[in-house]
């Protein structure tokens, strides 16, 4: 008799947790992510997916995470942090000899080029992933870019800006472009 009262207790204690348990597993676990993906499939599929390009069935990287190029015949976006801090201070005795560092890598493969070089080509950004880098950057390698390749400076430059994104709304943000699709479009010009 003690043993059936204290189940009993027991279950009008416990049982409204694990039905609170499961309704909101099951709401917050399957039916909220559920419908998310849905409205995403249906509303955002690119993004959704990760805004990945494909070429020929197979896929060569996302619109939306920056590659690693160092060939001089491609465009360079920022700077790859993998094995070096991104937090570093500016004016840090690291950071000044990895921008120094970076200059001289661009002086390198560009003797040519008395410009000076845009900073955002020498200074890693805080994920490391950045996809786009602005049209100054850009353009500032549209010269190497045409000699490596032995084209027209102009077909570079065409290229560039068939790849740059302009300001969202007209007025927000800056204009960048996509360094994975402009080396894309510059290895589809000899094939």
């Amino acid at each position: 008799m003690e043993n059936e009262k204290m189940l009993k207790r027991f279950i009008q204690i416990w049982r409204p947790v694990f039905v609170s348990f499961l309704a909101l597993t099951l709401l917050c676990g399957v039916a909220y992510p559920g419908v998310v993906t849905l409205i995403a499939q249906a509303a955002f599929k690119d993004q959704a997916n990760g805004s990945l390009i494909e070429e020929n069935g197979r896929t060569v990287g996302s619109k939306l995470i920056g590659q690693s190029f160092t060939d001089p015949k491609y465009l360079l976006g920022r700077p790859d942090n993998t094995g070096a801090p991104s937090n570093l201070n500016p004016m840090s005795a690291a950071e000044q000899a990895l921008v120094k560092k970076r200059v001289a890598y661009y002086h390198k493969i560009d003797p040519q080029n008395q410009k000076p070089v845009p900073v955002e080509l020498v200074t890693g950004s805080a994920s490391g992933v950045d996809p786009q880098i602005s049209v100054q950057a850009a353009k500032y390698q549209a010269a190497r870019i045409a000699a490596e390749r032995g084209i027209e400076e102009e077909t570079v430059d065409n290229i560039i800006d068939r790849y740059t994104t302009k300001r969202t709304a007209g007025f927000l943000g800056e204009p960048v472009v996509n360094v994975l699709q402009v080396n894309l479009a510059l290895d589809k010009l000899k094939a």
